[in-house]
């Protein structure tokens, strides 16, 4: 032991100059910039990083101190991400987001988004069928909260009211407020239980259709399709779309869960999950942007047909932005 401690001694003696500087050199460049560090020390930390990488092999090989190997372990990361790790600004890595990440995580995730947009579909339809053959079916669908006077014994007059009458404003914002937030809720939930094998998330997809289904048949019964067809999609297109990435951001981590392939369960998972991460920032922002149309462009846009041409148009964007071809350069890579 004691012949060990000289060893390390020694070793530290030898070197402990270059670790110091070089130490110093990042302490310096991490308190405020790169730009802090002259021409001649960003030259030297290259060297320096080398040599320390150099130690720290040294010390594994000849099984010196634990202390001594984890400080040059700490010190070579450190050291690593400052020579080889992308600089940039907080700009640059939101504009890097909304220009490449975002997109490539989407297209990443097709497979599970159109799965999860057939469950969504067959959860309406299903819906629809059976509210259109017994309406009693829609308390089944959609919770109590948003049943009040829209049910299957409200009137005509009653339900042209929530969709067009500015005297039920207070209604509409009531029946608009529940849709968004059960929408969001969805999304969140589905991309939280993701890590169950999918099922969850495959359940609220389509209980979310459900929902929808539900709420159509109530006002086709009433020759009102069209009409609630154009107020729900001004901002639903976007707020459903973005529950649907929600859950395909669920089946990213749970297929990559039952699913490892040659990979570990927690490198799959965690591989996986850098792209479900990114695709959730795109959840979010959709989500925003769908709060804005519901708040404001359905509130104050009265034309059925205006409302579907802003429905048609966003779906378009959302479509065009996220799966049109463009360059690869810096896109997350998802496997």
């Amino acid at each position: 032991m004691a012949e060990l401690r000289l060893k390390s001694f020694r070793f530290r003696a030898e070197r402990e100059a270059d670790w110091l500087r070089l130490e110093s050199l990042l302490r310096k460049a991490e308190g405020r910039s790169a730009a802090a560090l002259s021409d001649e020390e960003l030259l030297a930390v290259p060297v320096l990083y080398r040599a320390s990488l150099s130690s720290l092999s040294v010390a594994r090989a000849t099984s010196l101190d634990r202390a001594l190997i984890d400080y040059l372990e700490s010190l070579c990361t450190r050291a690593y991400f400052f020579v080889y790790g992308t600089r940039s600004s907080s700009l640059e890595r939101i504009g890097g987001f909304f220009a490449r990440d975002w997109p490539a995580a989407a297209k990443a995730a097709w497979r599970e988004t159109l799965v999860c947009a057939v469950l969504t579909v067959l959860g309406a339809v299903a819906a629809y069928v059976l509210v259109m053959h017994d309406p009693e079916w829609f308390y089944s669908f959609v919770p109590q909260g948003l049943v009040e006077g829209r049910g299957p014994d409200a009137s005509t007059q009653a339900l042209r009211a929530t969709l067009f009458d500015s005297s039920h404003n207070q209604l509409l914002s009531v029946m608009a407020t529940f849709l968004f937030t059960h929408n969001a809720g969805v999304a969140l939930m589905a991309f939280a239980l993701g890590f169950a094998f999918c099922l969850p998330s495959a359940l609220l997809m389509v209980d979310n259709g459900c929902v929808l289904g539900a709420f159509l048949a109530i006002f086709v019964q009433h020759g009102l399709g069209v009409e609630v067809g154009g107020w729900l999609m001004i901002h639903g297109v976007t707020e459903l779309f973005a529950t649907i990435l929600a859950g395909a951001a669920g089946f990213r981590i749970g297929t990559a869960l039952a699913f490892p392939g040659e990979r570990t369960r927690l490198e799959s998972v965690s591989h996986a999950g850098r792209g479900a991460a990114v695709l959730m920032g795109g959840v979010l922002v959709m989500l925003f942007c769908a709060g804005i149309l519901e708040g404001v462009g359905r509130q104050l846009i009265q034309v059925t047909w205006i409302r579907y041409a802003i429905a048609a148009t966003s779906g378009v964007i959302w479509l065009t932005y996220l799966y049109a071809p463009r360059a690869a350069k810096g896109v997350v890579a998802h496997g």
